[in-house]
């Protein structure tokens, strides 16, 4: 029962300390520790990826294949300008497709589609001015998930 609720909580709610997790767990009416939060997570197969939990299914990529861009926004890591109608996007290992996936189904009119990797994404725009627009998107939509 208590790692079914760890694997609830993990996919529904940001967790950056395995002491969240515990404070977390107790007002549930679990009694934890650290440590033997620690081991479920490590028996679980979830880990920290960009400075948060996150629950083995959501590191398989089977969790945020459906997940609205701002549910993601958090793995985006920096991106650059390839050429007039490119970016580059980098993500954590194994989360570019999922990221990818988000922002096609975002339908921003600025883009034309992604093709991803396994920490990296390329976004497709129709010009430079529609590609400065997505980076300007990406940049609150980061700032968001940071300061909000």
């Amino acid at each position: 029962m208590r790692r079914e609720a760890i694997e609830k909580i993990l996919g529904r709610e940001v967790v950056h300390h395995q002491a969240d997790l515990v404070k977390r767990l107790r007002a549930r009416g679990f009694r934890v520790t650290q440590s033997s939060v620690s081991r479920d997570l490590q028996e679980l197969g979830a880990a920290r990826v960009a400075g948060r939990y996150l629950p083995a299914a959501a590191l398989l990529g089977e969790a945020w294949h459906s997940a609205g861009l701002a549910e993601v926004a958090g793995f985006l890591t920096s991106w650059a300008v390839a050429g007039p109608h490119l970016l580059v996007v980098r993500t954590p290992p194994g989360l570019a497709s999922s990221v990818a996936l988000a922002l096609d189904q975002a339908g921003w009119k600025e883009t034309v589609g992604t093709v991803a990797g396994d920490d990296t994404f390329f976004v497709a725009t129709f010009g430079r001015r529609q590609q400065a627009r997505v980076e300007a998107r990406l940049a609150r939509l980061k700032r968001g998930v940071t300061h909000g």
